[in-house]
C-alpha cells in the first residue's frame, strides 16, 4: 500500500464510479422524490467513499477496519434504497440487477481490503 492517499485505493476508485452512476440514475427520478429516495440514494452512495477515505486517514488498524465496516453497511443501505426504487417503479428490474452486481463487486473488494487490514493489524 505504501504511503499513498486514499484516492489510490482500488476499492475507493470503484466506489467513486458507483457513486457517479447513482448520481446519473437519480436525475430521471420525479421531483417529488428529491427529498426522499433521491436524497437517500445520493447520501448512501457518498457515504461509501467517505467512510473508506476516513478510515484510511485513521491511525490505528482497528479504526481503519471499523470505518470500512461502516462503508460495507452503506453498501447494504444503497442496495435497499435501490430495491425501494424498483418497488416504486422508478427503475426497471434490469437496472436493479445491474446495480446489485456493481454493489457486490465493491463489497468483494471492500472485504478483501478489510482482510488485508486485519492481517496488518495482527503483524
Amino acid at each position: 500500500m505504501g504511503f499513498g492517499g486514499f484516492e489510490e485505493l482500488a476499492v475507493w476508485q470503484k466506489s467513486r464510479l458507483l457513486k457517479l452512476e447513482i448520481r446519473e440514475l437519480v436525475k430521471s427520478f420525479p421531483p417529488e422524490e428529491k427529498y426522499r429516495l433521491t436524497d437517500q440514494l445520493i447520501r448512501s452512495s457518498r457515504s461509501i467513499c467517505s467512510q473508506i477515505a476516513e478510515g484510511h486517514g485513521r491511525s490505528t488498524w482497528a479504526e481503519k477496519i471499523r470505518f470500512c465496516v461502516i462503508a460495507r453497511g452503506s453498501l447494504s443501505e444503497l442496495l435497499n434504497h435501490l430495491i425501494d426504487a424498483f418497488d416504486e417503479s422508478l427503475i426497471p428490474e434490469e437496472k436493479l440487477i445491474y446495480f446489485k452486481n456493481k454493489i457486490t463487486e465493491v463489497e468483494k473488494m471492500l472485504n478483501g481490503y478489510i482482510s488485508y487490514l486485519e492481517k496488518r493489524a495482527k503483524s
